[in-house]
């Protein structure tokens, strides 16, 4: 797969938001559009990234934003700008809490514009679109995503879904396919199997409470069962807790269980 990449400049930004920002560019290295940390400097044997980058993201708070009101971009650059005050040759603004599914669509609308300014695509990227088309953002959807179970947990899941109304679901097996979902749509609930190893899982679930955050967030393990030893049942709920899980199961989960969860959508 030939991989098109953009290179992204991040000035400012807190540990904990530059570690969740490492981890959008990190899945999209999955994707044939992928994103790197552009820095000037490149090591022996590495293709060296365009200088300047294609995207500059700047935290508004940080004090080197200041510089961004004053200097014009150069050609072909766009910025995205995060917080109060922005300049007005800002391309997007976002607030936080960071909506990390927003910004990795704005970052894929800078490709498709890109394509538009070239005349070899016509699309109009003012706005973000859903994936399926029609779907009002700020309306609540009854809409699940699935990502990473087997065939008989998700035969029993989505019976229950069916149960409380809940009939659009999507399913994804791979990183790539979840954030583009979580990039395009809007869910009610999300359910995660953290045991299944052809996805991350804990990171996954995080994108969806920051493009979700009034969705159900249910996780599956084998380590919250209760053939799993007490400290590693404690250890596993701590982590979901801290991670924004809403419900935490068992695999596999027990009809009563998801009929009992299922119930509060």
């Amino acid at each position: 797969m030939e991989i098109t990449r953009i290179f992204v400049s991040v000035i400012g930004f807190s540990d904990v938001e530059r570690h969740a920002l490492n981890t959008v560019f990190r899945l999209s290295e999955e994707r044939d559009l992928a994103y790197t940390l552009w820095s000037p400097l490149t090591a022996p044997g590495v293709v060296a990234p365009p200088a300047p980058a294609q995207v500059v993201l700047v935290d508004g708070e940080c004090a080197e934003a200041v510089l961004y009101h004053a200097k014009a971009l150069p050609p072909g650059q766009r910025l995205i700008w995060v917080g109060s005050d922005p300049p007005a040759h800002a391309w997007r603004v976002l607030h936080r809490p960071l909506a990390w599914g927003e910004l990795l669509h704005d970052l894929d609308s800078v490709y498709a514009q890109v394509q538009a300014d070239s005349g070899l695509l016509d699309l109009d990227v003012t706005t973000p679109a859903d994936l399926d088309g029609g779907t009002d953002a700020s309306a609540p959807v009854r809409r699940a995503l699935l990502a990473g179970l087997g065939a008989g947990e998700r035969m029993l899941v989505m019976r229950e879904l069916a149960n409380v109304g809940i009939t659009e679901v999507d399913e994804v097996g791979n990183n790539e396919g979840a954030v583009e979902r979580l990039s395009r749509q809007v869910y009610l609930c999300g359910i995660f199997n953290l045991d299944e190893h052809h996805i991350d899982a804990w990171s996954l679930l995080q994108l969806f409470v920051q493009r979700n955050p009034h969705g159900m967030v249910m996780a599956m393990s084998d380590h919250a069962g209760p053939l799993a030893g007490w400290w590693r049942r404690r250890r596993m709920h701590s982590h979901a807790r801290r991670a924004g899980v809403s419900a935490l199961v068992g695999r596999p989960p027990t009809t009563q269980e998801l009929s009992h969860w299922f119930g509060f959508l």
